[in-house]
């Protein structure tokens, strides 16, 4: 499974890059093959100061080696051995009409004494972040979401949704980072679910990504806008920021496991304001992205 679910997403990364790429139409990605001391390594592209993407990453990685003692307690065992692969990207999109967009598919194994897996699951999700809410979007971002969750199960689109809601939620802000999407954790084997069935559900949302994202951006990248808005979106990255440094496990499993760390914080935008007590004015367009982000909506 390990190999297989390797091969999916060397090849997942090099569709998207190739598509985000053409739809730049300036910039291409920059290509780092890197290697982990204590065994595996990885695939980072990034893309910067294009025409549409100011800054994104889309970057690969299969490690494996011992557990971290930080790690075993996390999962509650002793030692131990892991493998852990995945492909995660974000993209900072240089007009604030068009939304961020986070997304990660990954699949993990955990190793007895004698080598045998004595536990494995897969893991994911994508979402959306806009700086201003075009609803639309939203609904044709979490259409697709639904539709690839309904090829499989006609309760995952619910139950995925609803956890993506709680998971990226700014506890300390009281609002949630965007939009929302799918989340979804430790998808084991079941009498219902085998790992392959597993298998079929993830690749099935991967597959789906470019098409529930880039009709957005062909949408939006050309809309004129103000450097006032251009504020307002450099403002709420830093929400994204701050979400990701305080509250993301995956942030947090690569800093723990000593992993790179340009691959880490490739997901940073790389222009961020952080105004004090800032409040946009009432009845305004920023206004309705808060009162959105306040309280989660059923999109579909």
């Amino acid at each position: 499974m390990k190999d297989k679910f390797y091969d999916y997403i060397q090849n997942l990364q090099d569709t998207i890059t190739n598509k985000l790429e053409e739809i730049d139409g300036k910039a291409t990605f920059h290509q780092d093959i890197w290697k982990r001391a204590e065994g595996g390594g990885g695939r980072t592209r990034v893309i910067e100061n294009g025409n549409v993407f100011e800054k994104g990453g889309v970057n690969i990685s299969g490690v494996h080696g011992a557990l971290p003692k930080s790690m075993q307690a996390y999962f509650g065992v002793e030692e131990a051995d892991f493998f852990a692969c995945g492909l995660s990207l974000v993209l900072h999109p240089k007009n604030p009409m068009v939304p961020t967009v986070h997304a990660n598919w990954r699949y993990f194994e955990m190793y007895g004494r004698d080598g045998e897996i004595i536990d494995q699951w897969f893991g994911g999700g994508q979402d959306l972040t806009p700086y201003y809410l075009f609803e639309e979007d939203a609904v044709h971002f979490h259409t697709v979401c639904k539709d690839a969750c309904d090829k499989h199960d006609p309760t995952f689109y619910d139950t995925y949704k609803k956890r993506c809601d709680e998971y990226f939620w700014n506890t300390h802000r009281n609002e949630a980072r965007g939009v929302g999407g799918l989340f979804f954790d430790y998808c084991k084997a079941t009498p219902e679910m085998t790992m392959q069935n597993w298998y079929n559900f993830v690749t099935e949302v991967g597959n789906s990504f470019l098409n529930s994202y880039i009709p957005i951006v062909i949408k939006r990248k050309d809309l004129a806008y103000t450097q006032e808005q251009r504020d307002w979106q450099e403002i709420r990255r830093g929400r994204y920021v701050e979400f990701n440094l305080v509250h993301d496990k995956g942030t947090l499993f690569g800093l723990k496991t000593n992993g790179r760390i340009e691959s880490i914080l490739m997901s940073l935008p790389p222009h961020v304001q952080w105004r004090y007590d800032h409040h946009p004015k009432e009845g305004s367009e920023e206004e309705k992205l808060l009162k959105v982000l306040k309280q989660p909506k059923d999109w579909v």
